[in-house]
């Protein structure tokens, strides 16, 4: 009796609803399908590297409209009010250049090596800065800490801040998009403030200046020192 049972249990096991050949060619599918798109998803990301990330796509006057607004906001943070334009190293706009903007991805590696390798066409990263005066060092650490508090508050984050002999530098980035703002002090009193937006391409049919670069936005800021 005992044999029997054993015997129906086997039968149980190696029997199922389905024959075994039938089962094996589903398993053998469904093997081959999964081997299918392990070939697919590896052409897939080679082909990324091979590219490169692609640049993200940005109007460079729209970037220079928000650098514009963002040194502004630090330069109220500075709360320096006896400080003085720098005319004479403040330029008047913003720059919309490509040099610094490389070719990605593993087909371009090449270039790295080189001194000068290729900028990417139509990516261009837009910057915009202006300095101040009459600011002494001692002067400088407390604008910089107190732009630390009062934009944090904000909701910006600090970047880095670095306070030794070799530099007295506050890097912030705002909450939102991505463009950030450096501010950074120097001999004689003078407080050079720096805003920046990462390497983006720009649209078809961004007008263009004679130098063949993107036309960026008038810049004002910082506003109570412009007349």
């Amino acid at each position: 009796m005992a044999k029997n049972h054993g015997a129906r249990i086997a039968k149980n096991l190696v029997d199922p609803a389905r024959p075994i050949k039938a089962r094996t060619v589903a398993v053998a599918g469904v093997g081959g399908a999964a081997a299918l798109a392990a070939i697919v998803g590896a052409g897939l990301w080679f082909e990324g590297v091979w590219r490169g990330e692609p640049y993200p796509v940005a109007d460079p006057a729209a970037s220079s409209r928000r650098i514009d607004e963002r040194t502004q906001t630090v330069y109220d943070a500075l709360a320096l009010p006896d400080a003085r334009l720098d005319t004479e190293r403040s330029g008047v706009g913003a720059e919309a250049k490509g040099y610094g903007c490389h070719r990605r991805g593993m087909r371009n590696w090449g270039e790295g090596l080189s001194a000068s390798p290729s900028s990417e066409p139509h990516v261009v990263n837009v910057s915009y800065d202006w300095t101040l005066r009459d600011v002494p060092h001692d002067r400088a650490v407390t604008a910089l800490q107190h732009a630390k508090k009062e934009l944090t508050r904000e909701g910006w984050k600090v970047v880095s801040y670095d306070n030794n002999r070799h530099w007295l530098r506050l890097k912030v980035a705002p909450p939102e998009g991505n463009a950030s703002v450096s501010v950074t002090a120097y001999p004689a009193g003078r407080l050079n403030v720096v805003g920046y937006a990462d390497c983006a391409r720009y649209p078809e049919g961004t007008p263009l200046d004679d130098s063949g670069d993107p036309e960026l936005a008038q810049m004002r800021a910082p506003v109570q020192l412009r007349g």
